[in-house]
C-alpha cells in the first residue's frame, strides 16, 4: 500500500500541466490518433495549462496586494487568514486515505459510463483533493470514514452530471467540441439557479451582456486591453496606490486580459484532433455512442465575462468582509473568487450584468462559509502539521469551494435534522437546473439581439421551432421558378392552402417572364 502511496504521489507531484497531458496522451493512442499528432496535441494541451496557470498566477500576484493595501485602507482586522486554496490542499494531501480516492473516482466513473448514466469521461485526476477534502470534512463531523466517502461519492456522480449538463454550454462558449467541465465549483450553480431565474424578470437582464455584445455598444472600452487597463486602474486608486502603482497595475491587468483568449485558443488547437479522434472511435465501435472528454475548469478561462466579474468583485468582497456581522475572514490569497465566477458563467450565459448581480448578492455566502469551516480547517491543520498556525489565528479559505454541499450534506450524515432538509431541497434545484441546462437555449442564441423587443429565447427548442418554420418560407427554395400561371387565392390566408399554392409551379419555368407595364 506505501508502494501505491508512493506512486500517486509520484505522479502528482508532476503537476497537472504534465499529468493531464500524459492522460490525453494515452487516450488519444486508444483511439487512433496518429502518432505526430497525439504527440502534438499533448504538447500543446500542456503548454495551454502552463500558460494558463502563468496568466492566472501574473494576474493573482497584481491584484492581492491591492486587495491587501484596500483591507488596511478599510481597517479590517479579522483573525482568520485566507491562505486560499493550498493551504486546503496540503492539509488534503496529509491524509492516509487520500491516495484511494484515485481508483474510487475511476470505479465510480466506470460503472457510470458502462450503464449509460453519464456521458463525461473525467480525466481532471488533480483535482481529486476537492473529493478528499469532502471525505475530510464528513469525517471531522462524522468521525465516521465511510459516511466521508458516501458524500464524496455523491459529489463524483454530481459533478459526471454536471459534465453532461455543460457540455453544450461549453462547446458554444469556447468552439472546443467534445469536452466538458466535471468540477466542482460548477455545482454552485445549484444556489445561483434559483437567483437566475429571478433575474428573467428584469427586463435589462434579458440583453445580451457578453464582451462582443457590449464592445459592439461602448466601442474601445469593451477591447480586452482597455478594459483591463480601466479595472486596473480603478482598483490601484481605490487600494491607495500612487499614480505610477495604478498605472503599473492597470497594465498588469491589460496584459492578463490580453493573454487569456490567447491562451485559450491553445485549448482549442489542442483539443480538437483528440475530440474528433474520440467520435470516430466511438461511432466505429459503440454505435454512435457521445463520451465527452472531462477537463479543469480553465478551457474557459479565454472568456472574458469571467475575469472581468472576479475583478469587480475584489472590492466588493473586501467591503462586505468589513461590514458583515459575525464575519472573521480577512480575504487575501482566495481573493479571485474562481468558486463562484465559473458557476455564473455557465449558468447565465457569458452575461456580464447576471454574472456581477449574482456574485453581489452571494458573496456573503462565501464569507460566512469561510467563517463557519474556519475552526474546523485550523483545526485539521493543527493536528496534520501540514500548515502553520500561529498563536491566535485561524486558518481559511474566503472564497471557499462548494460551501453550501459541504455543509448540509456533511452536517446530514451527522444526523442534523435542518441539514437533511437543506440537502433534499439542494438535489431537488440540481435535478430541477440539469433538466432546465439540457433544453435552454445556447449562450450564443439565449438573449435577444440589441434594437429587438425585450424578449428571452426561453429554450433551444423555441429556437429551434422558429427556425424551422422560417426554413419552410426561404425565397432560395423558389429561385428561378416561373409564377406566371399561378392563381393567388385571395381568400384563403391559411398555411396548408399557401403550401399548397407552393408545391402546385414546382419546376415551373420563369424565364419568359416579362413585367407588365
Amino acid at each position: 500500500m506505501e508502494i501505491l502511496q508512493n506512486i500517486v504521489n509520484y505522479v502528482l507531484n508532476l503537476g497537472a500541466a504534465v499529468f493531464v497531458p500524459l492522460i490525453m496522451f494515452l487516450i488519444s493512442i486508444a483511439a487512433r490518433l496518429k502518432l505526430s499528432k497525439a504527440v502534438k496535441s499533448a504538447l500543446t494541451l500542456g503548454v495551454a495549462f502552463s500558460g494558463m496557470t502563468l496568466v492566472v498566477n501574473y494576474m493573482t500576484d497584481a491584484i492581492s496586494p491591492a486587495a491587501k493595501s484596500m483591507s488596511k485602507l478599510l481597517h479590517l482586522n479579522l483573525t482568520a487568514i485566507d491562505q486560499g486554496w493550498p493551504g486546503v490542499a496540503a492539509i488534503t494531501w496529509s491524509y492516509k486515505a487520500a491516495f484511494l480516492f484515485f481508483p474510487f473516482l475511476l470505479l465510480i466513473n466506470f460503472i457510470m459510463l458502462t450503464f449509460k448514466w453519464t456521458k463525461t469521461l473525467n480525466v481532471d485526476m488533480w483535482n481529486v483533493w476537492n473529493k478528499i477534502f469532502t471525505y475530510v470534512v464528513v469525517l471531522y463531523f462524522t468521525n465516521n470514514a465511510l459516511f466521508g466517502f458516501i458524500v464524496a461519492g455523491i459529489q463524483i456522480v454530481l459533478e459526471l452530471k454536471a459534465g453532461d449538463m455543460w457540455q453544450r454550454h461549453i462547446e458554444d462558449l469556447t468552439g472546443i467540441p467534445g469536452v466538458t467541465v466535471p468540477h466542482f465549483v460548477s455545482l454552485f450553480a445549484v444556489v445561483l439557479m434559483p437567483l437566475n431565474k429571478l433575474l428573467d424578470f428584469i427586463p435589462i437582464m434579458n440583453k445580451p451582456a457578453d464582451a462582443n455584445s457590449i464592445q459592439k455598444k461602448i466601442g474601445i472600452f469593451a477591447d480586452n486591453s482597455v478594459m483591463g487597463a480601466i479595472i486596473g486602474v480603478l482598483l490601484g486608486f481605490g487600494a491607495g496606490y500612487s499614480i505610477a502603482g495604478s498605472l503599473k497595475l492597470a497594465i498588469e491587468a491589460a496584459a492578463a486580459m490580453t493573454m487569456f483568449p490567447m491562451i485559450s485558443k491553445l485549448f482549442m488547437e489542442a483539443l480538437n484532433p483528440i475530440a474528433d479522434a474520440m467520435n470516430q472511435m466511438m461511432k466505429d465501435h459503440f454505435k454512435g455512442r457521445e463520451v465527452f472528454i472531462g477537463l479543469d475548469w480553465p478551457i474557459l478561462a479565454g472568456r472574458n465575462e469571467l475575469w472581468v466579474t472576479v475583478i469587480i468583485l475584489v472590492p466588493v468582497m473586501l467591503i462586505m468582509a468589513m461590514f458583515l456581522p459575525g464575519n472573521t475572514v480577512l480575504p487575501f490569497a482566495g481573493i479571485i473568487n474562481l468558486s463562484f465566477v465559473v458557476a455564473a458563467l455557465l449558468l447565465t450565459g457569458a452575461n456580464l450584468w447576471r454574472m456581477l448581480t449574482l456574485g453581489i448578492i452571494t458573496t456573503p455566502i462565501f464569507l460566512y462559509g469561510a467563517t463557519y469551516f474556519a475552526p474546523v480547517i485550523t483545526n485539521l491543520a493543527k493536528s496534520t502539521g501540514a500548515v502553520n498556525v500561529k498563536a491566535g489565528q485561524q486558518l481559511s479559505w474566503s472564497t471557499f469551494e462548494g460551501p453550501d454541499f459541504r455543509l448540509l450534506f456533511a452536517q446530514a450524515f451527522n444526523g442534523k435534522w435542518w441539514a437533511v432538509v437543506g440537502a433534499i431541497v439542494w438535489l431537488l434545484i440540481f435535478v430541477w437546473m440539469y433538466k432546465d441546462q439540457n433544453k435552454v437555449a445556447l449562450p450564443s442564441q439565449r438573449y435577444v439581439l440589441t434594437g429587438t423587443n425585450n424578449i428571452t429565447v426561453k429554450s433551444q427548442k423555441n429556437s429551434e421551432t422558429m427556425t424551422s418554420n422560417n426554413d419552410k418560407y426561404r425565397v432560395d427554395d423558389i429561385k428561378g421558378l416561373d409564377f406566371s400561371d399561378v392563381h393567388k387565392n385571395k381568400n384563403s390566408s391559411s398555411k396548408s392552402n399557401i403550401i399548397s399554392d407552393i408545391n402546385a409551379i414546382n419546376g415551373l419555368d420563369f424565364s419568359t417572364y416579362k413585367k407588365k407595364d
